[in-house]
């Protein structure tokens, strides 16, 4: 199992990211995927997750309204939208299958 996360990096308050997974080595069309954050000093987080047909998506409450996850069965890829990004958003963001954790990729809100 492979999960590899891209599309971090430092954004301005009120402005947008869009995180990608790219998994392999298990039949991902079939999985439940999550996407988690830990800021530092900070126990890791559950932020959103998705069902294998896209049809049920879960959200931490300090993030609905803002970000939205999605995903392509076809690339094998987990998105995550973020949208008016907040300070508070700062941290490493994870993709998560089961009991496999991607390497992380940093997010940083900040003016």
């Amino acid at each position: 199992v492979q999960l590899v996360e891209s599309g971090g990096g430092l954004v301005q308050p009120g402005g947008s990211l869009r995180l990608s997974c790219a998994a392999s080595g298990f039949t991902f069309s079939r999985s439940f995927m999550r996407w988690y954050r830990q800021a530092p000093g900070k126990e890791r987080e559950l932020v959103a997750g998705i069902g294998s047909a896209g049809d049920i998506t879960t959200y931490a409450d300090s993030v609905k309204g803002r970000f939205t996850i999605s995903r392509d069965n076809a690339k094998n890829t987990v998105y995550l939208q973020m949208n008016s990004l907040k300070p508070e958003d700062t941290a490493v963001y994870y993709c998560r299958y089961s009991d496999y954790w991607g390497q992380g990729t940093q997010v940083t809100v900040s003016s």
